[in-house]
């Protein structure tokens, strides 16, 4: 069953209608048949109709047309042959190209049966000519269409009984791509979607057959006849196989409106005669808003860049080029770029960067599945990709649902002091589905390897392992068990032991729940599970707070000499920097400020002050423009902020304000919290924000107009997530009051809006 079957079909309705044609006794050069849509195509399925159009001259009279045309409609008729027909002259067919769209496309497929082959070729001509010369107007009504088709029908891949012909990503669309492509506006590939058109066309003339009706709905009862008739293992692999066929034909929908809507203009929608590009960084662009990576880039020296595009592009909010992926999928496929084995830390920072963009992420890492780049890098992905979850509570394929989950959990980074982990296990909670097996304690064993070929360490994979293994076990113990029983919290507590763990669990319960569906989440069960939490966390002893850093006894004596002392250690993509400074009010500040200035990008700070000086460690990243740094020329810098620091201020105001002409993608608000009883002689102060340009000099300068000293500071980014721990003073030394506190915090969130 295929093409050859569907065609077969096709030319006995071509004999059909000749021969009723001749039986008729019309003149064959006056008039013709010409069959149009999936019957001009030849692709006829078992329950389609024939769509035909009774092309004439004019010269007949109405009653001999009349005539003719019944002898050929009424005996298809008798043999319940559906039949969309219309009867038009040149002059006719062209009234209706200008007034309606349907019959516009329909004419591009246009094919003779019998008669007259000047007059179906005439109106061929015609019609595609008229096609491409009012593209300016077909196109938007035929993009308006597909938006109100979509509204109605759903997306084919994720939807439990798909509708295989109006569904997004189904046949109609097929058809739609074709008259894009040969309206001249835009090239597409469209060889990319034979596969995906024969899988559907494929399906739908199966369930034509097994129904005995001409539906096009594939039904969830009908879906295990539909898969024996093609052999088909079982009903999965059958709908594994419809949902990544809609996905491609789907993707190379938006590739093709992207390329009609963007063409020639910039962001702005203006025409321009050079686009304009930016580099943002070494091989990557910004162009016509998608984010491009440099074709002759040498992906050896940096195998990092694919990466970095797709994470740039999430945080931008922008798309990343269609032509750079295929590129980049190219030269992957050759074996070229390939990333090493672990990865280093900054191909996991951008992992997780682009994971935490949010809804940004989807349509990117739809692309990196499209063109399979996401296989070379992950090629665990593979197993859950288009796996379909016939049930009634899911309604998205595996891994669709894992990426609607990430999606969730970037909503709620805020909520925990481990947002890498967070998104990372909602991504892969699921990696463990495909079998019999529970895909819990599946899915635990399978993220151990992968967990670390990305670079996690041994603790952080013990985590995702725990939280993988435990994803469903808030959810079923609120809603199953009584939670005033105290063997209920304990047989919680003793699985999930720290706070830390459990803030993770809740936050990934919370995100898998609204991505599976209103079905199995609401309000309800969010407030059992977030009692549940509540007593377990009272149950659990320990707390988030990150402890002040340890002083090596040689950093120790280094900071007894009390002068200004820069070490640096080049370790390939990252600096390793030391500072040694005496002490002073906005110290954190300037230092942050000077190496925002060197355009150095601040991964992790760790301070501590001891007698009166400062010991620092910072990890940085260069950005492509930055200086060669030496420890003289941060020494000099270091220098001219400490004397200087209103200039300081204004050159990093002057960055800040070029970086804010970039686009911004939605993200959760920052949270500033203290603690006044975490230490014994100072105030703990904690921000968790969306990581941005001199976050920490702003942070710093706010807490210095606060007249208080950071005693010891902890400073990570995850991704693009940033989380602060600034153990503070008075002046004089001294814990804040309640009070103090209180403003200080205030002024910290007023400072990062």
């Amino acid at each position: 069953m295929g093409t050859r079957e569907r065609r077969l079909r096709s030319n006995e309705r071509d004999l059909l209608i000749s021969q009723l044609f001749i039986s008729s006794g019309a003149d064959a050069q006056k008039i013709a048949v010409a069959a149009v849509g999936s019957f001009g195509r030849g692709e006829l399925a078992p329950g389609s109709d024939l769509d035909i159009v009774i092309l004439h001259n004019g010269s007949y009279s109405q009653s001999r047309l009349s005539e003719i045309v019944n002898s050929i409609l009424y005996p298809l008729w008798d043999q319940k042959i559906k039949v969309d027909h219309s009867v038009r002259t040149r002059t006719e067919v062209r009234e209706a190209l200008s007034e309606d769209l349907k019959v516009a496309m329909g004419l591009l497929d246009i094919r003779l049966i019998c008669g007259s082959a000047d007059l179906v070729a005439d109106i061929q001509s015609m019609a595609l000519s008229i096609w491409r010369e009012e593209n300016d107007r077909y196109l938007p009504e035929l993009e308006k269409t597909l938006e109100e088709r979509y509204e109605r029908n759903g997306e084919l891949a994720y939807l439990l009984e798909p509708d295989l012909k109006e569904s997004r990503g189904g046949l109609r669309d097929i058809t739609a791509l074709r008259a894009m492509h040969v309206s001249g506006a835009l090239t597409l590939p469209m060889e990319r979607i034979s596969q995906a058109e024969s899988v559907l066309s494929t399906a739908r003339e199966a369930l034509h057959i097994v129904s005995g009706r001409d539906k096009d709905r594939l039904l969830f009862t009908e879906q295990d006849k539909v898969a024996a008739h093609l052999g088909y293992i079982d009903a999965d692999v059958l709908m594994s196989d419809i949902a990544q066929a809609a996905r491609a034909v789907d993707y190379l929908m938006q590739m093709a409106w992207h390329q009609y809507h963007r063409k020639g203009k910039d962001g702005l929608g203006r025409f321009l005669k050079k686009i304009r590009s930016d580099v943002i960084s070494p091989g990557i662009s910004v162009s016509n808003r998608e984010v491009v990576i440099d074709s002759t880039f040498d992906l050896e020296s940096d195998p990092v860049i694919g990466l970095r595009a797709a994470a740039t592009a999430a945080q931008l909010g922008m798309r990343l080029s269609f032509d750079s992926l295929r590129v980049y999928a190219d030269a992957l496929d050759v074996g070229r770029g390939a990333l090493p084995q672990p990865w280093p830390r900054e191909a996991r920072e951008y992992l997780i960067a682009l994971i935490g963009a949010g809804p940004a992420m989807v349509e990117i890492f739809e692309a990196l599945d499209q063109e399979e780049i996401i296989f070379h890098w992950i090629p665990e992905w593979r197993g859950v990709r288009s796996l379909p979850q016939r049930n009634v509570l899911h309604r998205h394929t595996v891994d669709r649902h894992m990426v609607e989950t990430a999606v969730s959990a970037a909503a709620l980074t805020r909520e925990v002091h481990r947002p890498d982990l967070l998104l990372f296990t909602a991504l892969f909670h699921d990696i463990g589905k495909g079998t019999e097996d529970d895909h819990s304690l599946r899915g635990e064993i399978l993220i151990q390897p992968l967990a670390a070929r990305i670079g996690f360490n041994e603790s952080d994979i013990a985590t995702i392992q725990r939280l993988i293994r435990y994803h469903l076990l808030l959810s079923a113990t609120a809603t199953r068990r009584d939670l005033d029983d105290p063997a209920t919290i304990s047989s919680v507590a003793e699985n999930i032991t720290d706070v830390g763990t459990l803030e993770l669990l809740h936050a990934l319960s919370i995100a898998d729940g609204i991505a599976t569906g209103r079905a199995a989440w609401s309000d309800w069960k969010a407030s059992l599970v977030s009692d549940l939490v509540r007593r377990v966390r009272m149950a659990i002893t320990d707390n988030t707070i990150t402890q002040q850093p340890e002083l090596t006894a040689e950093q120790i004596a280094r900071a007894d000499i009390g002068s200004l002392s820069v070490v640096i250690e080049d370790r390939g993509s990252v600096y390793a920097i030391e500072v040694i400074a005496p002490d002073k009010t906005g110290l954190l500040s300037i230092v942050s400020g000077v190496l925002n200035i060197l355009r150095l990008d601040v991964r992790s700070a760790r301070t501590k002050t001891v007698n009166n000086v400062a010991v620092m460690e910072w990890i940085v990243v260069p950005d492509p423009n930055a200086p060669d740094l030496t420890s003289e020329a941060l020494s000099r810098e270091l220098t001219k902020g400490f004397e200087s620091e209103g200039k300081l201020a204004q050159r990093i105001q002057e960055r800040i304000e070029t970086y804010s002409l970039m686009p911004t993608i939605p993200v959760p608000a920052p949270v500033v919290e203290t603690f006044l009883d975490a230490a014994t002689d100072a105030t703990i102060i904690e921000v968790r924000s969306h990581d941005r340009p001199a976050l920490l000099f702003s942070i710093g300068d706010t807490v210095r107009k606060c007249n208080i000293d950071i005693r010891s500071a902890i400073v990570t980014t995850l991704g693009a997530e940033a989380i602060d721990t600034l153990y503070v003073t008075e002046i004089g030394g001294g814990a804040l009051t309640q009070e103090r506190a209180n403003e200080v915090a205030s002024r910290i969130q007023g400072s990062l809006k």
